[in-house]
């Protein structure tokens, strides 16, 4: 395994991480999601995601319960808030009350002391960012959090937070986590300067697009064991069900047939190739899909690679 400073920070992370969403807790049975991420610890991963409302807590559940046998600080865990937890007016968001109370419920679904990252897991409009930054920044100094995230926020809200956390001495955040592949790259034009700009990394999901880069959507047909067939989660991926995107496809695996390596190689180090990137996170629900991705961290595209590669994705 190959390692990355997650932004600006000392913390060193694995260039490929694993994650809980979609999978563990309900479309994945826990003895194969233990499995799974057993085979991750033992190929170096260090870097492991879930968050509140994956499954209702489930998901944090599943994960930690795996990781439980392993040292802590061989591992870096993470959890977020911002997404409804129940039907109460206070139930979702990013205020004190729900940030500090989420939080806590956290630790004690995953029986832990501390997360090493917690994520703002939206920008909320409705909450003052001082509000949530004070009350991170205090659960900093208990020890219960280490380091500050976001997910999928702008890059003006980006350094709407770097002003307030400046401003009020308070810890900055260091990491985003947005969506990024070959089909979707909308961080490319701002996220990505002005996270550079304030020393923030990037860890980014849906590197494979929920599959498609996988090649298994060939002519738009669905195998029934894909995360397309899932009624609950295919209005991930059904956007991305047309013509254009599967001649892109198919001219993305000419290209990793060349290189004698998979398609999904090819996008993780596609991925990787961005140096504001600290790690792509997979969502693996079987062990030897962790097997065949950890690969990408040692394949190279050389520039010419890459030219051809832009010359398809545009």
């Amino acid at each position: 395994m190959k390692y990355r400073h997650l932004g600006r920070t000392g913390l060193k992370v694995s260039e490929i991480s694993l994650g809980s969403w979609l999978t563990y807790g309900k479309t994945v049975e826990d003895n194969t999601a233990e499995k799974t991420i057993h085979k991750a610890y033992e190929l170096g991963i260090n870097f492991f995601d879930s968050a509140n409302v994956y499954e209702r807590g489930e998901g944090e559940r599943v994960m930690a319960k795996a990781l439980k046998e392993y040292p802590r600080e061989s591992y870096v865990i993470t959890t977020k808030a911002f997404w409804p937890m129940g039907e109460g007016p206070n139930d979702r968001g990013l205020s004190r009350k729900h940030v500090m109370e989420q939080l806590h419920a956290s630790l004690k679904r995953m029986d832990l002391d501390y997360v090493d990252i917690f994520y703002c897991h939206r920008y909320d409009p409705e909450t003052p960012v001082e509000e949530t930054l004070r009350t991170i920044d205090d659960l900093i100094r208990q020890g219960k959090i280490l380091y500050a995230g976001v997910s999928e926020w702008s890059a003006a809200q980006i350094e709407e937070a770097m002003r307030v956390a400046d401003k009020f001495l308070l810890d900055r955040i260091v990491v985003n986590q947005p969506i990024y592949n070959m089909i979707n790259r909308y961080i490319e034009n701002e996220v990505i300067p002005v996270s550079e700009k304030y020393g923030v990394g990037q860890v980014v999901f849906s590197p494979l697009a929920q599959g498609v880069l996988t090649g298994k959507y060939k002519g738009g047909q669905v195998p029934q064991d894909s995360r397309a067939a899932n009624d609950s989660i295919n209005n991930f991926i059904t956007g991305m069900l047309n013509d254009d995107v599967f001649a892109k496809v198919a001219k993305l695996e000419d290209v990793a047939k060349e290189l004698d390596i998979t398609l999904p190689e090819l996008a993780l180090a596609w991925i990787l190739r961005q140096p504001n990137v600290a790690s792509a996170l997979i969502g693996a629900s079987r062990p030897e899909q962790v097997e065949q991705n950890v690969k990408a961290i040692d394949v190279v595209l050389t520039p010419e690679v890459l030219a051809v590669v832009e010359d398809i994705l545009r």
